[in-house]
């Protein structure tokens, strides 16, 4: 997502602010954007967050984040001069508006402890980068990433104490981070995925579902709402069979006291 350019061209910011209503928040999204807190592990799930709620907002924002924006006589801080922001055009100037909206929305959506490692980056785009640089790693680290990821899909297994909803969860997680790693599955895949990570005593119901479905065509919400709807088959007889565990392992206590008693 990040780019490499530092110049963007400026005929290509044909939005009006003129045209906002200040009732709108001078076109802001009133959601607020999602944080990063410094966790690795969420980086690319935010960095996905945070693209679609800039490009939400305006889309040549994201543009002037990637690509960077550069004027004369701009200071380190990223600023012009009051003096200097008169000699601009009414077309830089609203790009330079743009420059510092985003890059007040990339700033708001970091924590305190982000913002002063990366104090000294002075537009959206090196800030961005700069979290890029540190959480995404080179390509080499993100083939890592993938690797792992693609060895925890395929080891992927239903735990002893979950329940399906859990499960579905943790599986969800892990097909999201390979998406943004650009390592795909299919809906066949995942299916198939879901029915052989269960444990024995669902075999009779993934049985079922193989005679009765075409796994091709069977879309994951309706092998996950079919799985719920016979756990709570299995959920409702559980206390029935642990019932008549109880009893016989009662009747066999009274039986083995009988035959003592006799002899």
């Amino acid at each position: 997502m990040s780019g490499s350019s530092e110049i963007t061209n400026t005929n290509k910011m044909p939005f009006d602010y003129s045209t906002i209503n200040p009732s709108t928040n001078y076109g802001y999204s009133s959601r607020k954007a999602p944080i990063f807190n410094g966790d690795a592990a969420t980086f690319e799930w935010w960095k996905d967050r945070i693209y679609s709620h800039i490009t939400g907002i305006d889309d040549e924002l994201w543009d002037i984040m990637e690509e960077g924006v550069t004027f004369e006589n701009m200071n380190e801080n990223g600023r012009i001069s009051v003096a200097n922001k008169k000699l601009l055009s009414a077309a830089d100037k609203k790009i330079y508006m743009k420059h510092h909206k985003v890059k007040d929305i990339i700033v708001g959506a970091i924590s305190h402890e982000e913002y002063v490692r990366i104090g000294d980056k002075t537009s959206a785009k090196t800030i961005y980068d700069s979290l890029c640089s540190t959480y995404d790693g080179n390509e080499q680290i993100q083939e890592a990433k993938a690797s792992l990821l693609i060895q925890q899909y395929e080891l992927f297994k239903m735990k002893e104490d979950e329940d399906i909803e859990t499960m579905f969860s943790r599986f969800q997680t892990l097909v999201s981070g390979l998406k943004v790693l650009k390592k795909s599955y299919t809906t066949y895949d995942h299916v198939l995925k879901i029915m052989r990570s269960l444990p024995q005593q669902w075999r009779p119901k993934v049985t079922a579902i193989e005679e009765a479905k075409d796994l091709k065509k069977l879309s994951l919400e309706s092998l996950i709402s079919n799985l719920r709807s016979h756990e709570m088959v299995l959920n409702a007889d559980m206390p029935l069979k642990k019932s008549k565990s109880v009893a016989l392992q009662s009747t066999k206590t009274s039986s083995k006291a009988l035959k003592a008693k006799l002899v």
